[in-house]
């Protein structure tokens, strides 16, 4: 019997086979949305949290500004339902995470210390993940939704929450840049599918590449 000869392409395949079949990593999902809650409508928080319980069932890591509000209770939701939260703040240490800028540690597995501010921290937050997903907000959630869409990342925009979220399909209209990769739907289930979904095809766009 002949030996068998591998090409430098059966190899690759080869290992790329193995590669898959032994692990997958977990795709990303950013919350963006206000830290203060004071003026969003009544019923926001509690979709908040129930999206980031969806992002955990959909076994998908919920990332987040290590923040309070609105990405608080999209992490809360998400750790009680048994999925992963990962925070990048703005300061440089802990302490100065919880006494300079008196931000929460809980219901995060990780807290990544950038040292960037608030601005610096946003942009490493969006690109960090695979897509974003918008709740109320003000004017930084306003700076990740911009820095998303430049960089062409799916986005999903829960609409009827106030604030930036119910403003973001008139400024992409005014803008004349067309939608890019972002959707929008007032519910938080369907908006959670559509966002997996986007992901899912990126993925696929990539392989393909």
């Amino acid at each position: 019997m002949k030996p068998l000869r591998y090409n430098k392409n059966m190899i690759k395949k080869s290992a790329k086979k193995k590669i898959d079949t032994a692990y997958h990593l977990k795709y990303k999902i950013c919350i963006s949305g206000a830290a203060e809650i004071e003026h969003c409508p009544p019923g926001t928080v509690e979709k908040a949290q129930l999206i980031g319980k969806l992002i955990a069932k959909a076994g998908m890591v919920l990332v987040d500004g290590a923040t309070t509000g609105i990405p608080y209770y999209a992490a809360k939701g998400a750790k009680l339902a048994g999925g992963i939260v990962i925070g990048l703040s703005p300061a440089e240490s802990k302490a100065a995470h919880v006494r300079t800028y008196r931000l929460p540690l809980d219901y995060h597995d990780l807290i990544i210390y950038t040292g960037f501010g608030y601005s610096g921290r946003n942009l490493l937050l969006t690109r960090s993940a695979d897509a974003v997903i918008t709740i109320y907000g003000r004017i930084g959630t306003l700076n990740e939704f911009t820095i998303a869409f430049e960089d062409k990342k799916p986005q999903g925009v829960l609409t009827h929450t106030g604030g930036t979220s119910d403003e973001l399909e008139h400024i992409l209209k005014i803008a004349h840049r067309g939608n890019g990769k972002a959707v929008f739907d007032d519910d938080p289930k369907a908006l959670v599918e559509r966002v997996v979904e986007l992901i899912h095809q990126e993925e696929e766009k990539r392989e393909i590449e």
